[in-house]
């Protein structure tokens, strides 16, 4: 067994791959490759009109009910009375899009109150609900 450089004899069989020519023609495909996907996607030159647009961005409405320590109920700052707040959130959900309500509650009202607004609000159909409060110190 002779490991070398086969300078022995002329009569053997040479068993190694010589990688070179597969090196060579990989960096061949490789250049055509790069030369030819550029020319293949801008194939046809077009000059194409331009156009301005504004993008119709329609954020909706933020409506705050406010409940009072008493139980009152004011539609962003105007008292009206469990009718009147249920036939404005009826109105408030059938807009496209809906708006939402933003609940607040007074510290000393009572829960009640504020359970009949938001179910008020579920009955109307109101998607997006939420509280809100202060942050405490």
């Amino acid at each position: 067994m002779a490991f070398g450089g086969g300078l022995d004899d002329g009569d053997d069989v040479v068993s190694e791959i010589n990688m070179t020519p597969l090196v060579d023609v990989m960096l061949v495909l490789l250049i055509i490759f790069i030369i030819t996907v550029p020319v293949l996607t801008n194939s046809v030159r077009l000059d194409l009109p331009r156009a301005q647009s504004a993008i119709n961005d329609v954020k909706p409405q933020t409506v705050t009910i406010s409940i009072t320590a008493d139980g009152a109920a004011h539609w962003n700052e105007e008292a009206v009375d469990e009718a009147e707040l249920e036939r404005r959130l009826t109105a408030a959900a059938a807009r496209t899009p809906q708006p939402e309500i933003q609940l607040r509650g007074d510290r000393k009202a009572a829960y009640e109150h504020v359970i009949r607004a938001m179910a008020a609000a579920q009955r109307a159909g109101i998607e997006k609900l939420g509280f809100v409060t202060e942050p405490g110190t």
